[in-house]
């Protein structure tokens, strides 16, 4: 069942890719799938799906020099759900047989009422969109070459600053292959690919230790890993070190704060974003339940989820349930439109599905989740929003966080921020917090910047125990009041 490692996708629709790679050999034809979604839709369901998928996954890290730790994995598997109002039953089995659908279809069709509609629908294929070239990143590079790889990154680091004294790199991609055969005869598939590069610093001057970091990715290959993209990811991360070697500690207290564009939009993701998702609107959990057509943030804000974008790591030809990724409009001028959606809560929210349904793998569910969410841009220059500073914090980029989707009240850690005054950025500090309340931070925002700039590829958000990839951005803000800046400085 292994690909070669020679093997070259990039000429190949995805659906032959697909029906080779998880069909074929368990002899799985048309005939096959429509007996087994015939079975469970032979109870009254209102929705049934098989959800194939084969993955191979790579991981490698360098620390002191040396390649300390690598890792290869593959994993294949079918996923058989049935729906039937609110209700959900799942089976998986990493078995693609016919003998392990069947038994998956008869688990699931225990939720449905006796004497359903049985399954008439002509299976067609739905051609998704086509953001990325299905290339297999981990046959791209042999291994002598990544490892070459983050060697090269390692020096490039070292010789921007005689005081890096450690250097961690790590280098991921993953190949995966998806198949989607639903009730309503849909038939869809995708190639996706996925990789990564992450560089860590450590300075040291005077027995004072700091770090920084930097990375990216997206849906390539190691090609992209250019020495001109290997030298911006080594400087920015010796630029974050050096930079906190002079930060002093964080002033606290509640304040203006700019936020920069780019990674900073992860606040926006988690604050936020989250609180659209329609699992928590139908619930009523969210603080935006029940808000479309009301005003929940300043004029001017406008926020997408767009899971359209080429080669974007939140992007995606289609989602795990077949539908094509699109760009929703969440919030406009201020005005709530809408939630990102699912199949399952637009059809119990009666609304459209926005192409948003999303699993970790074959033995998840989809649920809705974002794709690259974002906020769009306004009109002031960023260097004018600086300058109207009286006093208060420039957060450039940030670290982790945590947020309650009920409440919207978040917690964010600033990995490189600027005490601000009279418009000028007196000093860098350190040891800065963002405690705030994401619906309420939304309508104090008083200016826009004009440069909107998407994270370098470097998210994963993690949602009732499933990781997947993402998208961020967001242009420079300045926000009024609302955030508390958590410090050690009075």
């Amino acid at each position: 069942m292994t690909m070669p490692a020679s093997f070259d996708a990039a000429h190949l629709d995805p659906f032959a890719l697909a029906e080779r790679q998880l069909l074929a050999p368990a002899a799985l034809d048309e005939a096959a799938l429509q007996q087994v979604l015939g079975q469970i839709m032979q109870h009254e369901v209102d929705y049934a799906d098989l959800y194939f998928q084969y993955s191979r996954s790579e991981a490698w890290s360098l620390d002191e020099g040396i390649v300390k730790s690598g890792s290869f994995n593959i994993d294949q598997g079918v996923g058989v759900r049935a729906v039937s109002g609110e209700k959900t039953a799942f089976a998986y089995s990493d078995d693609i047989s016919l003998p392990a659908l069947t038994q998956s279809a008869l688990a699931t069709r225990a939720i449905g009422r006796q004497g359903g509609r049985g399954i008439a629908a002509q299976p067609y294929q739905q051609k998704g969109l086509q953001l990325y070239t299905p290339k297999d990143p981990l046959a791209s590079l042999d291994e002598v070459a990544k490892v070459a790889l983050l060697e090269k990154v390692e020096q490039i680091a070292r010789s921007l600053d005689p005081r890096v004294v450690q250097v961690m790199a790590s280098l991921a991609s993953e190949f995966e292959v998806i198949y989607v055969a639903r009730h309503d005869g849909h038939r869809a598939a995708d190639v996706r690919p996925l990789c990564r590069l992450s560089i860590n610093v450590i300075v040291e001057h005077n027995g004072q230790r700091e770090q920084g970091s930097a990375g990216g990715g997206g849906r390539f290959d190691y090609a992209y890993f250019t020495d001109a993209v290997l030298l911006d990811y080594a400087k920015k991360a010796v630029d974050q070190a050096v930079l906190n070697l002079d930060a002093r500690p964080a002033p606290a207290g509640e304040m203006t704060v700019v936020l920069g564009n780019g990674w900073p939009g992860i606040l926006l993701h988690e604050a936020i974003g989250h609180g659209l998702e329609g699992d928590f609107n139908r619930k009523g959990s969210s603080a935006f339940a029940g808000r479309i057509g009301q005003r929940v943030a300043a004029p001017g804000v406008t926020v997408v989820d767009d899971g359209t974008l080429a080669d974007r790591r939140g992007s995606l030809n289609i989602d795990d349930e077949g539908n094509p990724t699109q760009r929703t409009v969440l919030i406009e001028d201020g005005i709530l439109q809408g939630y990102i959606q699912d199949s399952l809560n637009a059809r119990l929210m009666n609304t459209a599905i926005t192409g948003n349904g999303r699993r970790e793998s074959y033995a998840h569910l989809p649920m809705p989740r974002m794709t690259n969410t974002l906020m769009t841009n306004g009109e002031c220059e960023p260097a004018e929003i600086i300058a109207s500073m009286e006093r208060g914090l420039y957060a450039v980029n940030f670290g982790g966080g945590q947020v309650d989707i009920t409440s919207g009240k978040f917690v964010f850690s600033a990995a490189e921020a600027w005490y601000v005054e009279n418009g000028q950025l007196l000093y860098p500090v350190k040891g800065a917090t963002l405690i705030g309340n994401g619906p309420d931070v939304l309508t104090r925002v008083s200016m826009i910047g004009n440069d909107m700039a998407l994270d370098p590829g470097v998210g994963t958000c993690g949602k009732d125990g499933q990781s997947v990839p993402v998208g961020v951005g967001q242009p420079t803000l300045r926000i009024d009041g609302g955030l508390t800046v958590g410090g050690t400085a009075g």
